[in-house]
């Protein structure tokens, strides 16, 4: 599995997106292509270089429940784009 950050402070947070609500939702992307492509798009709307690391899944998944962070797994059927306002945009 592979989750998104910018390059440099890959410790300092991976990239999530906003919901409805205004809760951080973790990316987590099955397929590295699926990863880079969207890694490529938040640069195209104007991010920073961004950088796609490998994680285990089971350890993400459980730290992610550990530390009460809402995440979803994208898989190779999903289809998703980056959000064009930049307030639903986040770290965690």
């Amino acid at each position: 599995m592979f989750i998104i950050a910018v390059d440099g402070k890959e410790t300092e947070g991976a990239y999530s997106v906003k919901n409805e609500e205004g809760e951080s939702i973790l990316y987590i992307f099955e397929e590295l292509d699926d990863a880079m492509r969207y890694a490529m798009q938040l640069e195209e709307i104007g991010f920073p270089e961004m950088n796609v690391l490998e994680v285990e899944d089971e350890i993400m998944l459980r730290t992610c429940e550990m530390h009460d962070h809402c995440y979803t797994i994208i898989t190779k059927d999903d289809v998703v784009i980056p959000p064009h306002s930049l307030e639903e945009h986040d770290y965690i």
